[in-house]
């Protein structure tokens, strides 16, 4: 997400607990996540335990962030780039456990502004294409997941070498998974503005996936933090800055109609204040009517920044970490986009 921090697409109810606590890796299976839904970013440097959030907040689903590498030039992932959180079923593996168990699951998510920033996202950070590639199967395998999200942005964005050993890896991890039985989605989320995606960066990324034949199953765009001094009414231009997103989409895919580029498209919200500060607020009304509009169009994702930030404990406060700025019930932000995943 669009953050200045050193830190910063399943199951359905039958899927069995696929790992012991132990530290097993996760065996192979069918598992898909549904069609639409609500994952909302919950924050991986914190102590917060993501299955007692989840069960607080009635998410069935959220998106782990963030795993990069621990310095630039490294081709290792840990979580939040702490080799103390190493990606292995003794970090998180009891959480996702929970989360299956009550009829949910996880998306681990790649990147995000700090990583992206710090030079730290592994597709920057790394130069070998099929270790990028082995850091992504390592992630399916160990926690048993269908779907991985990148958060690109910032120099990430921009950084044309990363951006094609991307598309390379995940078209690497696509071949293995059709060699042994899985399906692996993919999301880009990637940063937006009032007329879509940057031109020519954001654009970029996805044209180079198709040049690389890499399937991109959604493309999430970030919905806030636009920095352009202008009234904003986020609802509504949430619908503005899709549309323009969906006019972009029909050159990168133009076999598809607006429907299934509709149906191909997430939006993620920055809950309350986001980090431009006022005008940019996201306020519950506007989530109702932000959770309708996206029914309404099929759309795949869901989400905002973040799962912490769900409560109204800083009223006035913008881009905090730890709540949303403005006078809210808690967690009501997740209790309307729930609906989401329902319908």
């Amino acid at each position: 997400m669009k953050r200045t921090r050193t830190t910063f697409v399943t199951a359905v109810a039958a899927a069995a607990t696929i790992a012991s606590l132990s530290g097993a890796t996760a065996s192979a299976d069918c598992r898909q996540l549904p069609k639409h839904i609500f994952a909302p970013y919950f924050e991986g440097y914190t102590a917060d335990s993501p299955a007692a959030l989840a069960a607080a907040s009635g998410n069935k689903y959220l998106t782990l962030a963030f795993i990069q590498t621990p310095a630039p030039g490294s081709c290792d992932i840990d979580w939040n780039g702490d080799p103390a959180a190493p990606i292995a079923w003794s970090h998180y593996g009891a959480d996702i456990a929970k989360i299956r168990a009550a009829g949910g699951d996880v998306v681990p998510s790649f990147g995000g502004y700090g990583a992206d920033h710090g030079q730290e996202e592994i597709a920057d950070s790394c130069t070998d294409v099929d270790k990028i590639a082995r850091d992504y199967e390592s992630v399916v395998t160990t926690y048993g997941v269908t779907r991985l999200d990148f958060d690109v942005e910032d120099f990430s964005e921009t950084n044309a070498a990363g951006v094609d050993r991307r598309n390379k890896a995940i078209k690497i991890v696509e071949d293995w998974a059709a060699r042994t039985g899985r399906r692996v989605e993919f999301v880009y989320t990637v940063g937006t503005n009032m007329t879509g995606l940057n031109v020519p960066t954001g654009v970029n990324v996805l044209q180079n996936a198709v040049a690389n034949h890499a399937r991109i199953d959604i493309v999430n765009i970030m919905t806030f933090d636009y920095y352009d001094d202008q009234p904003h009414e986020m609802a509504a231009d949430t619908a503005t800055a899709a549309a323009a997103v969906v006019g972009q989409l029909r050159g990168i895919y133009p076999h598809e109609s607006d429907a299934e580029l509709y149906h191909r498209l997430g939006v993620t919200e920055m809950i309350g204040i986001d980090d431009f500060g006022p005008p940019e607020i996201t306020t519950t009304a506007d989530a109702v009517a932000i959770e309708k509009w996206a029914a309404g169009k099929g759309l795949a994702e869901l989400s905002f920044w973040a799962l912490e930030r769900d409560n109204g404990g800083c009223v006035g406060t913008a881009g905090s970490d730890s709540c949303s700025g403005i006078a809210q019930n808690t967690w009501q932000f997740s209790n309307t986009f729930e609906a989401f995943t329902k319908r």
